[in-house]
């Protein structure tokens, strides 16, 4: 499957895209207005950074303990109910007057239930692309993220300014509801992928049987953590911005950087997912890791707003290292685990994402946003090289023993 009208003539291919997309504007609305409002009410670029991306940190204990529910739920219900609990959440932190400690308690719940939608997501595309397709399709629903972000981002920027923080988030509630309705009217019913109750102790002994392997632990550690210290410092976006455009920054120059390092993912993951060829993308991982942390280092020079959204979209082609890392990791997974296996990626990268946040806000409140971006740049700079020590040259996807008996019978 190598082109995108043969994948969206897939059946149901179309709707869990849809539902995909507008649960990432959605929530990157509600990112925004909720940063935007606790950094007015708090004035804590710690806090600012943590609203934006608190959830993740809670996809930590999602991980540890609910997984395992990702193959043990029918995946229409689950991905309905999910987004219903995201809109209700959403909607009730636009209460006035909620207090700081409330709102931080609904991301909590908001990141528990979040743990186990990429599992479920990710799981059931297994199921409505074949194999050959997957990486494909993997790579339109990332486009389609960083389309969305463009537009969620841009959108909840002007938002925020044009009618105000609380109103973005009620409208990013109403999109999380329309995701639940595309999801349930859109999907088949369709039967858990694994029998038996969900449990901690389930998840655990799956999570341990996948970290057992040398191997898998580089690709997982790959996607998550240079990655997650560069959303680090774009969690730091509504924090800079006034701070690198004196008075006159507003949320709006937020809402540009994000779009622009959104804009540069699409550009990554078309270019890798769909123009380079499989023999050629193999070696890249480490490479494009590279590039999406380097331009960060620019943020030590406080640079103005051309340059910085330049440094963000050409970082954010970067991103699409993702894609080549998520295919060796299934390379290296048995059939049965892939649910279970895309689900730990799943959660485990927003979770490195969210700890980065809090790392990142954390200095910034100590230093300054440019010098905390600058700092996490380095950091993933050199995290990403000391991989690339570890593992040694990289020999891009690895087939399973499976199918490379297969091609030697």
């Amino acid at each position: 499957m190598r082109s995108y009208q043969e994948l969206f003539r897939t059946p149901e291919f179309t709707p869990l895209f849809l539902t995909a997309a507008v649960q990432v504007a959605a929530q990157t609305m509600a990112g925004l207005g909720l940063a935007t409002l606790v950094l007015r009410s708090t004035g804590s670029p710690f806090l600012s950074a943590l609203a934006l991306f608190g959830p993740a940190l809670a996809q930590v204990v999602g991980a540890a303990t609910l997984l395992s529910a990702a193959d043990r739920l029918p995946p229409r219900a689950a991905l309905a109910g999910i987004s219903l609990v995201f809109a209700l959440g959403t909607a009730a932190q636009a209460v006035p007057g909620l207090p700081t400690g409330a709102v931080f308690g609904l991301l909590l719940v908001q990141g528990l239930v979040g743990s186990v939608g990429g599992g479920v997501r990710y799981g059931l595309l297994g199921e409505v692309l074949p194999r050959a397709g997957h990486l494909l399709g993997r790579s339109v629903l990332n486009m389609a993220a960083g389309v969305c972000q463009i537009a969620g981002f841009a959108a909840g920027g002007v938002l925020v300014a044009t009618v105000s923080p609380r109103g973005t988030l009620l409208i990013a509630a109403g999109l999380h509801l329309a995701a639940g309705l595309l999801a349930r009217r859109g999907l088949s019913r369709r039967g858990p992928r694994a029998t038996g109750r969900p449990s901690a102790a389930e998840t655990w002994r799956t999570n341990a049987r996948l970290w057992s392997s040398r191997p898998r632990r580089l690709v997982y550690l790959a996607l998550w953590v240079p990655n997650g210290l560069i959303v680090g410092c774009e969690s730091l976006f509504v924090a800079y911005a006034p701070d690198a455009w004196g008075p006159s920054g507003t949320p709006d120059s937020a809402g540009l950087l994000f779009a622009c390092a959104a804009l540069g993912m699409l550009i990554g993951d078309t270019v890798v997912g769909r123009l380079l060829p499989t023999e050629r993308r193999a070696g890249l991982g480490p490479p494009l890791q590279a590039l999406l942390a380097a331009p960060y280092l620019l943020f030590a020079l406080d640079p103005g707003l051309p340059l910085a959204l330049v440094a963000v979209t050409v970082s954010g082609v970067g991103y699409g290292a993702s894609l080549i890392f998520q295919e060796r990791l299934l390379a290296l997974v048995p059939d049965e685990l892939r649910g279970h296996a895309l689900g730990l990626h799943s959660a485990g990268m927003p979770a490195l994402q969210g700890l980065s946040a809090a790392l990142a806000g954390a200095v910034a409140q100590l230093t300054s946003p440019a010098v905390a971006m600058t700092v996490l740049a380095a950091v993933s700079l050199a995290v990403g090289g000391a991989l690339v020590l570890t593992e040694g040259p990289s020999s891009g996807p690895r087939p399973s023993p499976r199918r490379a008996r297969r091609r030697t019978a």
